[in-house]
């Protein structure tokens, strides 16, 4: 009976006796393909000891495969708890990367709303300055008017006219408290060589000059 199988090279193939992967170097398509261990028993006269050699065979190979096996899943076992713990590394570098960059979005966001709250604080400011110029220039008119209608002697304005006469006079008396402060106010920033809003023939002016 011949064989397919290569010839001259070193091969696994089944035995045909015992069925189990055996090495074989065949040199001939004629060598039997039967394995070192079942070479002794073949034949009917030995088939008692064929049966009783496949039995240890396959007892000792089984015993193998479970070595393998119990190897296998040790193994296996390592490389679950490695990865378990590599993972439990990889999850805590995640957290600590979610919170460094939660803490500079958070830092962004504060500098963005400084930034934001800086811009309305100027505006605010701006605003506030302009709408004080615009008091100060009122108030400056409000001022020049008063200089000439306000209270006289023998009851009449300052212009000769009489006091209940005089539509000036009467347009500015509810104005007079708010002109008095108005005017201590700047003449004190006058005084103290801040920026003041008394026009510039007002007497503290003029007064500041001649020094």
């Amino acid at each position: 009976m011949t064989h397919a199988h290569p010839l001259h090279v070193d091969v696994e193939v089944a035995c045909l006796c015992c069925l189990a992967p055996q090495p074989f170097h065949f040199t001939s398509l004629s060598d039997q393909v039967v394995c070192s261990l079942c070479v002794h028993h073949i034949g009917a006269e030995k088939s008692e000891r064929r049966d009783l050699e496949h039995v240890k065979l396959w007892a000792s190979r089984w015993a193998l495969a479970e070595t393998a096996h119990a190897d296998y899943i040790a193994e296996t076992d390592a490389l679950l708890f490695g990865r378990d713990k590599d993972l439990t590394a990889l999850r805590d570098q995640v957290a600590e990367l979610s919170a460094i960059v939660a803490g500079q979005f958070t830092a962004g966001i504060e500098g963005v709303r400084s930034l934001l709250q800086n811009d309305l604080v100027k505006r605010a400011e701006r605003n506030t300055e302009l709408a004080r110029r615009q008091i100060d220039w009122a108030m400056a008119g409000i001022w020049r008017i008063e200089a000439l209608h306000h209270d006289a002697a023998a009851q009449k304005c300052s212009c000769g006219r009489m006091a209940g006469s005089c539509d000036e006079s009467a347009a500015i008396d509810p104005l007079r408290q708010a002109l008095l402060d108005w005017e201590k106010k700047n003449v004190a920033l006058l005084q103290g060589g801040r920026r003041h809003g008394l026009p510039a023939d007002h007497p503290a002016v003029l007064a500041q000059r001649i020094r």
